[in-house]
């Protein structure tokens, strides 16, 4: 790995482009080149595993010497959650509204995805600061979201701030005893490191496929991202179809070309790359090395 390469590399796009299969071959390749590897996915719904068809009671699960898997679903985000920051968090929004911890833990899980995601980050951050993985391959929904509100605590600071008799029921914390604005301060910093952490540690790279839903979204995924100071360094265009051999497939790869020619438009002075439609599913170990071999390709593969 280059001394320059970043140690984490992050999938984006809509669902159901390809985001898990291009990050599943993505690690297998640098384990291939004795990196040592973790895919790990932040889906509330991971299929992770299932792509590289493996089961294990171990976390992370181990694929190979290089290689190591783990899988963050609802369940283990609420106890990672919990154990990070959750607690006060919730003293924060506790001393605005009246509700429970477990109630306030299954609605941030739930309602406010954002949250969820904030901690993800800051969970990822720390293992780059362990240094126990040269790489870490990222499969997420796209960050929006999250970064709006990661910036959420310096918000709520700035607008606690100018009104302490208004919210001075707020004054300290039920749990620790602490002042609800040193709380909010310290997320705020928090936060901050996390945004900092994406703009100089992560590579993000764009899925996507060559179908109007799927391209009219690119402006508005690359906006948001440019937003928080964050550039794609390479486009994954998945689903090609390379040699059509029928009136019907010929069609299609006619109007493929045309959103192709589009997302070369769009993403204009970054790294475009093609995979092809197979007629099977990228299921297993073998068949993800065929993606990683095209996706580590020095030419050929490129648009």
């Amino acid at each position: 790995m280059g001394a320059d390469e970043k140690p984490v590399i992050m999938f984006g796009g809509k669902g159901g482009v390809g985001k898990t299969t291009c990050a599943a071959a993505t690690a297998l390749g640098y384990a291939g080149l004795q990196v040592n590897t973790l895919v790990i996915s932040t889906d509330p719904t991971p299929s992770l595993a299932d792509i590289f068809e493996v089961r294990g009671t171990e976390k992370p699960i181990r694929i190979s010497d290089n290689l190591h898997l783990a899988e963050l679903g609802i369940d283990e985000v609420k106890d990672l959650w919990h154990q990070r920051f959750g607690r006060e968090v919730y003293e924060v929004f506790s001393s605005m509204v009246s509700i429970e911890y477990d109630e306030f833990v299954d609605f941030i899980t739930s309602i406010l995805p954002g949250l969820q995601e904030e901690f993800m980050v800051d969970y990822i951050r720390d293992l780059v600061d362990e240094a126990r993985y040269e790489k870490i391959i990222w499969d997420t929904a796209p960050l929006g979201q999250t970064m709006h509100l990661l910036n959420m605590p310096g918000m709520m600071l700035e607008h606690l701030k100018p009104a302490p008799r208004i919210y001075s029921r707020l004054k300290l914390g039920g749990i620790s005893r602490r002042p609800i604005l040193k709380i909010l301060e310290e997320w705020s910093v928090l936060s901050q490191l996390d945004i900092r952490f994406l703009c100089d540690k992560v590579e993000y790279k764009l899925v996507t496929i060559p179908e109007a839903l799927a391209v009219a979204q690119i402006n508005g995924i690359i906006a948001e991202f440019s937003r928080h100071g964050f550039g794609f360094s390479e486009v994954i265009v998945n689903n090609v179809i390379m040699s059509p051999d029928s009136e019907f497939l010929k069609s299609k790869s006619d109007q493929q070309q045309a959103y192709i020619e589009r997302i070369q438009r769009l993403c204009a002075g970054r790294k475009i790359r093609k995979l092809p439609l197979f007629q099977y599913e990228i299921m297993g170990i073998d068949r993800l090395r065929e993606i990683a071999a095209r996706l580590f390709a020095k030419t050929g593969a490129d648009l």
